[in-house]
């Protein structure tokens, strides 16, 4: 394990190398409206490449139709290959490397009836499905294995796709209540089976996956696996599920491991460090608008945001494992950016702060050194349904037009 790591310094993640240690966290964008890779969602990542990171994060790249949690996502398939060449083209003429997250929705999806295959979603454990209360599709369903052979050649063929399209990294999804994470987690994950019950078996078939991918890509591309350190919540993973989940997926040969914390409806605070904002911005989609609601309501109240909050759950993943990891979580100054780095952690990944001002990395480069402005309101968190996308309000917005532009279209 590495210690005190220069974050200017080249990193090599797998057969990438990156030309400094800060990534782009994945963080959606909201730019793909209709499903179009746009060019409102290029130009977002031109500019995280233009101001200096090492990758960016393109997030929530789903493996099928079916794994959408909105209509207004990318899907990784040959109708999109070219504008996604267009976006890595873009990126890689800046100088920067680009990441596609790999995601399956699970039972965690807003799409309509007529779009999504079945009525009631698949995932880890049958029943009741609390998520689809806001879309009125009460039940889920367990997976059989053939479904888990089915959606984890998905993620090859995706993988293989991001390929194809000039990506230089593919990054799983483990964490914040999405399929595989589904698998992970003892709040979802009610098995019986040899895919249920320690975390050890809870992790089987996320392993499975990422085992394939890596067979897959992973002589080519960085294959990278994104995953909550805890549920934040006491009946789900705590921080030795985390460190659990850590050694699986280094055993498994992924590349790097991006720590996150939380899941996206029962503890988002735990996420973000701090509550989702009260907005008079209604939501385009009615259901996300009152889902947002309900956050808000069964957030907790004390919680203050405070830098590198994460830190002490992320010291204890880096102390039982070697593998490479990014630091995740509320880093707002160089000298946030200096503790992670101190603490031996091999990169960093950021995603408010780098909203508010893709060119504080290169500034920092240049010897200024100072604090974000980003206010961590979390109002950029709630933009992404808007027709703009993802944007800090103290910063402002693209134009919307640009998110029902294809990126391959003329500038």
């Amino acid at each position: 394990m590495a210690i005190g790591h220069v974050p200017f310094e080249a990193l090599t993640i797998g057969p990438l190398t990156l030309r400094n240690r800060f990534i782009k966290a994945a963080t959606n964008e909201g730019m793909a409206k209709g499903g179009i890779v746009s060019r409102g969602l290029s130009l977002f990542h031109e500019r995280m490449a233009k101001g200096g990171v090492g990758m960016t994060t393109v997030a929530y790249c789903a493996v099928s139709r079916d794994g959408r949690t909105f209509i207004d996502q990318v899907v990784l398939d040959r109708n999109s290959l070219d504008d996604l060449k267009a976006m890595t083209t873009a990126i890689h003429r800046e100088g920067g490397a680009i990441c596609a997250q790999l995601t399956h929705a699970g039972s965690f999806t807003f799409l309509p009836k007529s779009e999504l295959a079945t009525d009631k979603p698949l995932t880890s454990s049958g029943g009741f499905n609390k998520v689809g209360m806001l879309s009125k599709r009460w039940f889920k369903q367990a997976m059989n294995r053939q479904q888990m052979d089915d959606i984890a050649d998905e993620f090859v063929i995706a993988a293989r796709l991001a390929r194809e399209a000039g990506f230089d990294a593919v990054e799983l999804h483990m964490g914040h209540g999405y399929l595989l994470s589904q698998f992970v987690s003892p709040v979802y994950n009610k098995r019986r089976d040899a895919y249920g019950g320690t975390i050890e078996k809870r992790m089987t078939y996320p392993v499975e996956v990422l085992t394939k991918v890596l067979d897959a890509v992973g002589k080519e591309l960085a294959v990278l696996v994104k995953f909550s350190m805890t549920d934040g919540v006491s009946h789900g993973n705590q921080i030795g599920d985390g460190i659990a989940i850590a050694r699986s997926v280094a055993q498994a040969g992924a590349h790097m491991a991006v720590l996150s914390n939380g899941l996206n409806v029962e503890s988002v605070t735990a996420t973000f460090g701090s509550p989702l904002p009260a907005t008079s911005t209604k939501a385009a989609n009615p259901i996300v608008g009152l889902g947002m609601k309900v956050q808000r309501m069964t957030a907790p109240k004390n919680v203050v945001f405070h830098e590198n909050y994460l830190q002490e759950k992320a010291r204890r993943i880096r102390a039982a494992t070697d593998m490479p990891l990014a630091y995740l979580g509320g880093i707002q100054s160089f000298d946030g950016v200096e503790q992670a780095m101190t603490d031996g952690f091999d990169a960093i990944a950021m995603g408010r702060i780098l909203i508010h001002d893709p060119q504080i990395i290169d500034r920092w480069k240049n010897g200024s050194h100072e604090t974000s402005g980003c206010t961590t309101c979390n109002q950029c968190v709630t933009m992404m349904y808007m027709p703009s996308g993802t944007h800090c309000i103290l910063t402002g917005a693209q134009d919307p037009k640009l998110n029902l532009m294809h990126a391959g279209a003329a500038a």
